[in-house]
This record gives structure tokens, sequence and C-alpha cells, in this order.
């Protein structure tokens, strides 16, 4: 293989409908990015309306779990339009996931609610999901080669970084349209019907996506490679069915791309939901505050891939992998303080525990919303505490023990189920949810962030942290992943890991993260899903992932 300095002066300057070329891929992109993440920011009002069958924490858990389903679907796709894509060329590819995606998105807009037409919402959301998913699944790796072909050998991070920032861009502008419209219209008519609003407003962007789609030219190297008869004619087999591929693939998910996945959701939406769902700051400022970090960190997608072609892409990723494990609670302890003082106060002078026999605790989570979380007395007092996100520590109890929740020195015991039944039970679970709201309001949590009292430019600066760890790692890794695979199944084979891991290690993070919490009581339990995954993608990248920043990729 040629060394990069070889190869160079071919590309040594890209022409100007190259540059044009880039930019409209780019545009694109960031409309499909878009559509997707809109989904992830009306979480909280698609939980009230197709989720309504179930408690207000399930639904927001199933809701995530639905914006997960997008994801779960992502390597299916990857496996689908990445076929295509080596098969029959990267511009195709590019349509068809647009036109899927768009139209899609357009849909949730008008789906009824679960009190129209009941169960069949949820249902149908999903598959709308789904099919999100699909397109997504075959966007990414497509924008990515397409771009790293044409850019200059000594340029591809630069390049590609770009296509990096569409992911930012397209959350960036739905947080936009979100804020613009909750703003103009009221929060009552927003959570009524104009969330919706941002959904039907998609189809637009399909057609100014389409377009600009339209007017692109074949990838230069995927041309050459179809006039040469060198296009791959089993790409999936090549790809995966070879171990000498197959071991990159797996190098690349779990030594760069798991990493990079927990430290991207975890600074761009497990951020935001923590904000909205644990801090209680109102969704609208929340949304404020992470746009503004985003608008912040986003030029540093771009200096990280300007970084990585002149010392390498390896370092940069591991890196921030690195600091997101040794820092994330110490962030997120400081998040809490800055948005949310008087919990952070009510936490520290009056802690919350619950004495309780572990054996007698259900997990707190219902995904199907049968369980009323009322046939233990354990389950009587967490539940209560998990439905309004308050932070609190287990202590466990010989057999027997009827629970208690002690919110500092206040100790309320929870009604025995074994001793009333029917009507009397219910009262006696409303009367108890009555006086922890009542102990819990005198110890000084309180029902929702003040915001006189949010720490805005502290606030700002910690999420502004969060992202610029995801530019870290996200910044490079484009280019890393063209360079790692041959250009005949290069479509297909980098888009596998990076949407198992974006898809699946990312993609669940949030719902996983929160289920976490509730389960366990402690608000910052869920961190450690994103630390963990974060610590094993330095350790297999140190061993096993190479250098890739001056490798020729026309072969």
């Amino acid at each position: 293989m040629a060394s990069a300095e070889e190869a160079a002066p071919k590309h040594h300057e890209a022409t100007q409908s190259e540059k044009l070329v880039i930019t409209a891929s780019s545009l694109g992109t960031v409309f499909e990015w878009y559509d997707f993440y809109l989904y992830g920011l009306m979480a909280t009002f698609i939980s009230k309306v197709f989720f309504a069958g179930v408690n207000e924490t399930t639904g927001f858990i199933l809701a995530l779990g639905a914006f997960a389903a997008g994801f779960a679907v992502r390597p299916f796709g990857a496996l689908v339009f990445g076929r295509i894509g080596d098969l029959v060329g990267r511009k195709n590819t590019f349509l068809v996931t647009m036109g899927i995606m768009g139209l899609s998105t357009f849909a949730v807009g008008l789906l009824p609610g679960y009190e129209t037409i009941g169960i069949a919402a949820p249902i149908i959301l999903v598959a709308l999901r789904l099919l999100q998913g699909l397109a997504l699944g075959g966007e990414y790796g497509g924008a990515a080669t397409y771009v790293a072909e044409h850019a200059p050998n000594n340029k591809r991070g630069l390049y590609t970084s770009f296509i990096q920032i569409t992911a930012t861009f397209g959350l960036f502008a739905a947080l936009l349209v979100v804020i613009g419209l909750r703003t103009g219209m009221g929060e009552e008519s927003f959570s009524a019907w104009g969330w919706r609003v941002p959904f039907l407003v998609s189809i637009l962007l399909l057609g100014i996506s389409l377009w600009i789609r339209m007017q692109l030219a074949e990838s230069p190297v995927f041309q050459k490679m179809k006039d040469e008869g060198t296009t791959s004619k089993a790409p999936l087999t090549e790809a995966f069915g070879k171990w000498s591929n197959l071991r990159w693939v797996l190098i690349a998910l779990f030594g760069a791309v798991a990493g990079q996945a927990v430290v991207w959701y975890t600074g761009q939406f497990y951020a935001l939901f923590y904000l909205e769902k644990i801090l209680k700051v109102d969704g609208a400022s929340a949304n404020i505050y992470v746009a503004i970090a985003l608008a912040l960190a986003t030029p540093f997608f771009v200096f990280f891939g300007w970084l990585s072609d002149r010392i390498g892409r390896k370092y940069i990723i591991l890196g921030g992998c690195a600091l997101a494990a040794l820092t994330y609670f110490p962030t997120f302890r400081a998040l809490s303080s800055a948005a949310n003082p008087a919990l952070a106060v009510a936490e520290s002078s009056a802690p919350v525990r619950v004495t309780a026999y572990d054996g007698e605790c259900s997990f707190q989570f219902d995904p199907i919303g049968r369980n009323k979380f009322d046939t233990s007395s354990c389950d009587i007092a967490k539940a209560y505490l998990a439905k309004n996100g308050i932070d609190y520590e287990n202590v466990e109890a010989p057999s027997g023990t009827i629970a208690s929740v002690a919110i500092g020195s206040t100790v309320l015991t929870a009604p025995d189920p074994a001793r009333v039944t029917g009507a009397e039970r219910a009262a006696a679970i409303t009367a108890y949810q009555d006086a922890l709201k009542g102990a819990l309001d005198d110890a000084g949590y309180p029902a929702k962030a003040d915001p006189e009292q949010v720490n805005k430019p502290l606030v700002i600066a910690i999420l502004f942290y969060l992202v610029f760890l995801v530019t870290m790692v996200y910044g490079p890794i484009a280019a890393m992943l063209v360079e790692l695979f041959p250009s005949r199944i290069r479509y297909t084979s980098m888009s596998l890991p990076y949407h198992i891991g974006n898809g699946w290690f990312g993609g669940f993070l949030p719902t996983t993260a929160f289920a976490m919490v509730a389960a366990t009581g402690d608000i910052y339990y869920g961190l450690w899903y994103p630390v963990v995954v974060a610590v094993l993608t330095v350790i297999i990248g140190l061993l096993f992932l190479p250098e890739t920043f001056r490798r020729n990729i026309d072969g």
C-alpha cells in the first residue's frame, strides 16, 4: 500500500466542485439528523400522548425505549444500505435513506395518540422509529465514505469533521425549532399540540434534502472501481465472512466506537434528560442551555478533525474516553449543584434512606404499566421516590421488616399491604404519599428548580465541557473508520461497527441509565454505564487499535 506522502500530490488540492459536493452532502445529512433527534427532544410529550396507559415514570422510560428502538435497528440498516452502497454507489443510497427518514418523521406529527386509537398508537410510533433507524443506519457510513473519498489524503480528518458536525447541527437545528415554538406559543399550547409542528415541518426539509442530494456526483473512488469492474460482488461476505476484515470490525467497535458512542450520548442527550427529569429544570430552559453549549463547542469538532491529520486519530479519541471516565461523576455532581442548588442542599442536609428487606423490593420499572407497586411495603415506599426522581440510599433490613423512609431525622413507615386491602389500602397509600411529600417539602426538596437560583453560566460551562469531550471522540472517528477498511467494502465495513456502537451502546444509554437510577434510587448510578464502557474502550484501543492517519484509502 502506498504511503500518504506518495499519494498526497494526487489529491493535494480539492477542486471547488468537490468542496461544493462535500458541503451539499453535509447539509443533507444535517436534515436527516434533525429528523432523528427531534424525537429525543420530544420524549416528555411523546410519553404523555402515546404511553398514557402507564404511570409517569414508566411512560418516560418507555418513550426513551421507543427512541432507542430507532437505534436498535441501525446496524441492520447499515447491513442493508451498506451493501447497496458498495454494490451500486454512494449517491443513490443517499436518496433512498433520505426519503425513508423524512416520510417517517412527518408521519409522527400526524399520528393519533393513545386516547384516540389505544395500543395501536405506541405500536405505530415504534414502527416509524424503526424505519428511521434503518434509514439512518445507511446514512452515516455513506456520507463519511463519500466525503473521505473526495478529500486530500492529508486533510481527511478535517474534511470528515464536517460530517461529524452534521449530527450536532441536526440536534442544534431541532433545539432551535423547539425553543422557538415553545417560546412563541407558550408551554400550554406546545404541550397540547404544538409539539407536532417540528415533525410536520420536516416535510419541507425532506424536499430540500432530496434536491441537494440530486445535485451530487458519484464518489470518484467508487466511480473508478465501477469503471474498472473491481467493485465487490458480495460485500457482506467480504466484510464479515473473512476473519482478516472481521477482526478490524471488532477492534473498531470495541476499541473506538463504543466509547465514542457513550461519551456522545451522555454529553448531548443524557445531560439534557438529566436536567429535566432529575434536576427538574423546566424543559425550555434546559433546551436553551444545551443549545448554547452546543454552539460554543461545535467548532472543536473541526479542530480535533484538523488536529488528527497532524498527530493522529487514536490518542485523541482514547483521550476523550479517558477524561470522560475520570470526570463524569464529579461533573454531574457539579451540574446538580449549579442547576438546582436547593435540591443539592436538601440532599446534603436531609438525605433520604429507604430501610427495607431487599427480597420484597421490586425493580422500579414496569414496561407494560400493570404493576401498581402496592403489594409490598418496600414498593410503596420506593414508588413515590422513583416517580419524583428523589435520590435515596438503600439500607438492608431483615426479612419481615416493614419498609420505612427516613428524610433527615423524620422517619415514615410505609403501610403494610398484608394488613390493609382494597379501598383501605389505596387510601393508606395516598395518605403515605402525602406524608412523604410534606416531609420532603419541609426538608427543602423543591418540586422544580427555581429559575432564579440556577447558576446559568456554570450550567452552560459544565454542559460545554461535556460536549467538548464529545468533540474529542467524535471529530476524528469518521476518518479513522474510513481508513481502517478497503474501498471495495468500505461502506459496509465501517457502517456496522459505527451503528452497533452508536445504535446500541449509545442509543440505549438514556433508557438504560434512567432505568438504573429508578432501580437503585441513586441519581448518579446511571453514570456507571458510560464510565465502564469508556474504560473498556481505552484498554482495548490502547492494545489493538492501530494509528491510521497516514494511510492511503484509494485501494
